[in-house]
């Protein structure tokens, strides 16, 4: 039986990760490509462009939809004691909006339409919200038990990120909003 919808979803930090889901199946998952530039690690849009590629070939025909989580800045946060618990620098802000910018363009340069999940929606949808990075881990187990092997380890929660963002565009999907 051919494939209908083929999602390609990213989780655009340098530890996040590229998957796919196959009619609601997962498939495909492997962590941000990365390039060496310099002494620094940059996402490699080429990779994600070969990635999106492959799944592509892996399912000739399917409807192909891409999901990108929406980053942003992050804007100081204060701890229970009054104090700024988190801050991120202007480097490190820049270099998460060139991620995500890279992300997108290989969607763009690909042709695919794609949606953008805002990180409270997709993480509202799976009762996400205040809980830690472990905890869509072990959703993801628990949603995609084939995939188990790919999301065994703690530092595997860009893999489980990138699955339940995908899950996500597919509700959404089914809901009726179109990607762009």
């Amino acid at each position: 039986m051919a494939t209908r919808r083929l999602i390609i979803s990213i989780d655009p930090g340098r530890t996040g990760a590229i998957a796919a889901l196959v009619d609601g199946t997962a498939g495909p998952v492997i962590d941000m490509p990365l390039l060496t530039v310099g002494e620094n690690q940059e996402v490699d849009a080429r990779g994600i462009a070969l990635f999106i590629r492959a799944a592509k070939d892996l399912n000739p025909g399917a409807e192909v939809v891409g999901v990108i989580e929406r980053v942003r800045a992050m804007p100081p946060r204060k701890g229970p004691d009054g104090k700024e618990e988190r801050k991120a620098g202007p480097q490190s802000s820049f270099n998460f909006g060139d991620h995500y910018g890279k992300a997108k363009a290989a969607f763009e340069l690909l042709g695919i339409p794609y949606l953008r999940a805002e990180p409270a929606s997709w993480k509202r949808r799976f009762g996400l919200t205040g809980q830690d990075k472990d905890a869509a881990r072990l959703l993801a187990i628990q949603r995609f038990p084939a995939a188990a092997i790919q999301l065994q380890r703690k530092k595997d929660n860009g893999r489980a990120d990138a699955l339940l963002i995908a899950l996500w565009a597919e509700h959404q999907l089914a809901m009726g909003q179109a990607a762009a």
